[in-house]
């Protein structure tokens, strides 16, 4: 811990220096840390859109429903968000195929039976987001980070490095 003693006052030959502090100081930066919060919050979950698997878009609108802005925790609120994450297939699969094809084209897992890990990758679908595929929050901030810190450190009265 470093101690400065500062005197209230000083004068001398060529004037006089009186240093105070803004009684509001503490609550004004606590204000702007909880903005730049915010913000994080927002970029991340907006960023994050082109990275997240998509097929009709219940997973990417999930984080706005789960999430409190300016928590700093960004949830994602949909039964599979976790599994879409991770990118790795659970069992046990039942498989399902279509008349012609002999290869299933999906798998069900029935409700109440524990899910165990298949060892084998999810596929993600890249049509609606090229970007699209797992540990998607991870390769948006790969991408934004420093964006991101940038906005922060200006709402906060900060400099980003």
């Amino acid at each position: 811990m470093i101690i400065i003693n500062q005197p209230r006052n000083i004068s001398g030959a060529n004037g006089s220096f009186e240093f105070k502090w803004n009684p509001n100081f503490s609550s004004i930066r606590a204000e702007r840390l909880s903005q730049a919060q915010m913000y994080v919050d927002s970029e991340a979950i907006r960023l994050m859109v082109p990275y997240t698997p998509m097929d009709n878009g219940p997973l990417a609108e999930s984080v706005k429903i789960g999430t409190v802005i300016g928590s700093g925790k960004l949830q994602y609120k949909s039964p599979y968000a976790r599994y879409q994450y991770y990118g790795e297939v659970y069992g046990p699969n039942i498989p399902i195929f279509e008349s012609g094809i002999s290869e299933p084209v999906a798998f069900f897992s029935p409700r109440g039976q524990k899910k165990f890990p298949t060892g084998r990758q999810l596929n993600y679908n890249t049509s609606k987001h090229p970007k699209a595929g797992k540990m998607w929050f991870e390769r948006m901030k790969a991408d934004h980070k420093r964006d991101i810190a940038k906005g922060a450190a200006k709402i906060a009265g900060g400099i980003s490095k």
